[in-house]
């Protein structure tokens, strides 16, 4: 059976950021592989280690610096990987239904028998792409999976998924199905030296919408961000800065003024 692995890459914010325009600034980002989708690509490599899966193909949507997470992934034993990219993503919010567009010719033209994701970015929280994708390419769907067993020639996929209210499900799930992964369904296991230098020389195949047979009017969302601002703080806190001499005697001061030390 294959298994297919959508994974992306998500930015995080330093401690401390500026806000241009609509976005943070890119000088206060940092890019890595989604969280929940590194469980996700931990479930398909021990299905590929079980005899279970005879191929893991992971696919991304992302520009040429997306290549360096993608590579991780493929150092943990992913066999190749798909990058889509095209001009028409710059400078638009890509939104799910794009998203998932683009994911729906991926999954005709890879024919997976399972497709695995996490259960959300770390980035937008939406949450929505993985129903989204089993409605479009009418697979059956599980979401927030946390145990998982797949017997191929039963075609069948066990798993148990965390409901609200500490309610746990156990359910068999027909192939092909998408199944959106939580964390904690496994430990994510590091790059070896060696998966690593394998990784090297592992297939990227990348592809833009007109090789999906796709077009810029595809992928034109529907989503726009208006404005981005930091959070009001809700803290009467004090922020003491300065040397450590004159933030000494400020901190003094304070704690003077809340009858800190005080008999």
């Amino acid at each position: 059976m294959k298994v297919l692995v959508t994974v992306k890459e998500v930015a995080e914010p330093d401690d401390d950021f500026a806000i241009e325009g609509t976005d943070i600034a890119a000088s206060d980002l940092e890019y890595g592989l989604n969280e929940w989708d590194d469980y996700a690509v931990e479930a398909a490599v021990r299905l590929a280690e079980a005899g279970i899966a005879d191929e893991v193909v992971a696919v991304t949507l992302g520009p040429e610096r997306v290549e360096e997470t993608i590579r991780k992934v493929l150092a943990k034993g992913v066999d190749r990987a798909v990058r889509v990219r095209d001009d028409a993503f710059e400078g638009t919010v890509v939104d799910v239904a794009s998203k998932v567009d683009v994911l729906e010719a991926v999954v005709d033209e890879e024919a997976p028998d399972l497709v695995l994701g996490g259960v959300q970015a770390a980035d937008t929280g939406f949450g929505a792409t993985g129903v989204a994708l089993a409605e479009r390419v009418r697979f059956a769907h599980a979401a927030v999976v946390n145990d998982l067993e797949v017997d191929a020639d039963a075609g069948i996929a066990h798993v148990h998924r965390e409901l609200e209210g500490g309610v746990e499900e156990l359910t068999d799930v027909d192939l092909p199905a998408v199944l959106t992964v939580q964390t904690g369904l496994n430990e994510p296991r590091y790059a070896s030296l060696r998966g690593i230098r394998q990784a090297q020389r592992k297939e990227i195949d990348v592809r833009d919408l007109a090789d999906l047979g796709l077009s810029a009017g595809d992928v034109g969302g529907a989503l726009t961000v208006t404005a981005m601002t930091e959070p009001e703080s809700e803290s009467d806190g004090e922020r003491i800065e300065g040397d450590a001499g004159a933030a000494a005697d400020r901190l003094a001061t304070v704690l003077r003024e809340r009858g800190v030390g005080a008999s």
